[in-house]
């Protein structure tokens, strides 16, 4: 059966602590999330509270639609991430917006995204 549903008007809203939300659409086994990360956002400080883990234990995959976020691994590397980029991204990282704008990326790895651990 197929399914359709606007994320605009997404099934689930999943707020950070604070700096932005994860707006969560789920047709069948299929789960795709829109994030958005306001301006001060970092994952170790808005959604670690959350999880509940060090870093964040989700492998994300998806595009960025605007802004920018820096992502470090626990190995010492980091990537920038910008609009038109896409991402596939190992779980163990910290997170975080650059400048003023917000950073939008559409996630298909958020099933159990700033969710409690």
């Amino acid at each position: 059966m197929s399914h359709t549903h606007n994320i605009d008007t997404p099934h689930e809203r999943r707020p950070f602590q604070d700096h932005g939300h994860m707006d969560v659409v789920t047709l069948g086994d299929f789960t795709l999330g829109r994030g958005v990360f306001e301006p001060g956002w970092r994952w170790s400080n808005d959604v670690k509270p959350i999880a509940g883990t060090d870093s964040c234990q989700v492998h994300h995959t998806g595009f960025c639609l605007s802004g920018r976020m820096t992502v470090t691994f626990a190995d010492g590397e980091e990537i920038s991430v910008g609009p038109g980029d896409v991402v596939d991204l190992d779980p163990g990282h910290d997170a975080w917006t650059v400048g003023e704008e917000p950073c939008v990326i559409i996630d298909t790895g958020v099933a159990a995204y700033a969710t409690p651990g």
